[in-house]
């Protein structure tokens, strides 16, 4: 099969596209042909050698496709060879093959491209137990999203507002700006402004969703009393240590969850691409047009992911 592959640890120059020997599956996995596979920041972090990758020799990266399954093991019941899945958290997804048990695998609906299902897999079912799972918020609030127009909140930014609720938050530029106001934010402030201020002086906050992580205490100091903090990453960095007696003070609340842990069964993983599938099949999410690389220009894919750029990068076969 054909693959994208590195051997040691390093820069984008590590990569490597070529042939290598093709998965089989054991009889209670499924072998599933990919179409299209995200690349997220985590697969950077992987080449560099500075977080977990599932050991492989040579090392392929990828967690996030869709496909079709060529072949199934003979205890597997639940799938059959020509079905359309995807999947958030299969290793060694950028390959032409990939193996893996079927209780990692979701139904893919007809209605829903492959380059799609690849383009929303981990960003979206993120977004959905953000929202659905720590959020909570009630229609009719207020709640601050950062990085609107990033993979996770230009989803979640939607899903809100098509639940009813109000979106305020922050991006870099101006550009950025229109297009999370025109996909339904309701003021969005940028960071090169006192933004923190404006907020402060606006609507009451509810809650605010940070995936920045260096900016917490900014989060901690907008949102309103008896309002919450959903952390969930940190693209720009740790934060700082917080003084929970201060939070109690102030009467504010810090939550944090992992999407593996929302994820733990075949039926929650079913149920909640369902959830997020509704949303897109309604009309009420529309992203930006994911940048597309061919496995083979997977170099190139990489360095844009590195570079400036809006919405979500994929890779097709």
């Amino acid at each position: 099969m054909q693959a994208l592959y590195f051997e040691q640890f390093g820069g984008v120059e590590q990569l490597k596209y070529g042939e290598l020997p093709q998965p089989q599956p054991h009889d209670d996995q499924v072998l599933i042909r990919i179409k299209a596979c995200g690349l997220n920041f985590a697969d950077i972090y992987r080449l560099r050698g500075n977080y977990h990758i599932a050991p492989h020799t040579p090392y392929i990266n990828g967690y996030e496709g869709a496909g079709v399954i060529a072949a199934v093991g003979t205890a597997v019941t639940e799938y059959q060879v020509g079905q359309r899945v995807f999947f958030a958290d299969v290793p060694l997804a950028q390959a032409e093959y990939v193996v893996t048990q079927p209780e990692k695998l979701i139904p893919l609906p007809d209605t829903i491209s492959f380059k799609l299902a690849a383009s929303i897999a981990l960003q979206g079912l993120t977004a959905d137990f953000l929202a659905h799972d720590l959020g909570c918020d009630q229609p009719g609030t207020t709640v601050f999203v950062h990085g609107l127009t990033g993979g996770v909140g230009q989803i979640l930014a939607q899903m809100l507002t098509a639940d009813g609720i109000n979106v305020v938050g922050v991006t870099g530029s101006e550009t950025k700006r229109q297009l999370a106001l025109k996909q339904g934010a309701q003021q969005v402030f940028l960071r090169t402004d006192d933004w923190i201020k404006q907020v402060q002086v606006g609507t009451p906050i509810m809650t605010v969703y940070d995936g920045v992580g260096a900016t917490l205490a900014d989060s901690l100091a907008i949102v309103q009393p008896r309002g919450k903090v959903v952390f969930f990453g940190m693209a720009a960095g740790d934060p700082a240590p917080l003084d929970p007696v201060k939070m109690l003070n102030s009467s504010k609340s810090l939550l944090t969850g992992d999407l593996w842990d929302y994820l733990d069964s075949g039926q929650a993983r079913l149920k909640r691409s369902q959830r997020l599938f509704s949303y897109f099949q309604a009309g009420k999410i529309q992203l930006t047009a994911a940048q597309q690389f061919s496995l083979a220009d997977g170099r190139a894919a990489y360095q844009a992911l590195l570079n400036e750029h809006t919405g979500k990068i994929i890779l097709t076969l």
